[in-house]
């Protein structure tokens, strides 16, 4: 009887420390195709486009040693009252060459709202200049939606964090 409520006990613990992971991953198509907008065939909503930079590695002492970085790409509705929509997502390397469309239809973003892409650590196909570029709808009479990146990697005693801001080119 001892042994089992040990073990119970061991089972319990382990679970309980476990991380809580999200149910939904920011490459899975299927995750994108739930946000789908369909937009009136009369939309007086402008094209604007923003770029965005990050880093899924960075140089470290030298120009042949990188380090490894976590990037949360965040897309965010400033508006309290509208929708946000946003018609393509792309993600492109150092050489402009593009790694992946994450979404390539109108997909909205409700009042306030933030949606996440995450490039895991270890994933260097952007390299040291990674590139993303969004087309989204602009509403004049709202404020701009804001994109920006956080970097972070944490490795024993060291940790890094930064992060970059979109520009709007379009």
């Amino acid at each position: 009887m001892r042994n089992l409520l040990f073990i119970l006990a061991s089972i319990f613990l382990f679970s309980a420390c476990e991380s809580e992971q999200k149910e939904s991953s920011s490459i899975n198509p299927i995750n994108w195709e739930k946000r789908r907008a369909t937009l009136p065939e009369q939309d007086s909503l402008q094209k604007a486009k923003t770029y965005l930079g990050i880093y899924s590695e960075i140089y470290s002492t030298s120009e042949h040693l990188t380090h490894d970085l976590t990037v949360t790409v965040s897309l965010r509705n400033t508006s309290e009252t509208k929708e946000l929509v946003l018609t393509r997502g792309s993600y492109y390397d150092t050489t402009g060459k593009l790694i992946h469309t994450y979404f390539d239809f109108p997909i909205a973003l409700k009042p306030l709202e933030t949606v996440e892409i995450i490039i895991e650590e270890g994933d260097k196909t952007g390299g040291t200049g990674g590139n993303f570029i969004f087309n989204w709808l602009d509403d004049p009479k709202v404020t701009d939606p804001i994109f920006e990146s956080i970097m972070i990697s944490t490795r024993g005693t060291q940790g890094l964090s930064f992060t970059t801001q979109g520009k709007r080119i379009e």
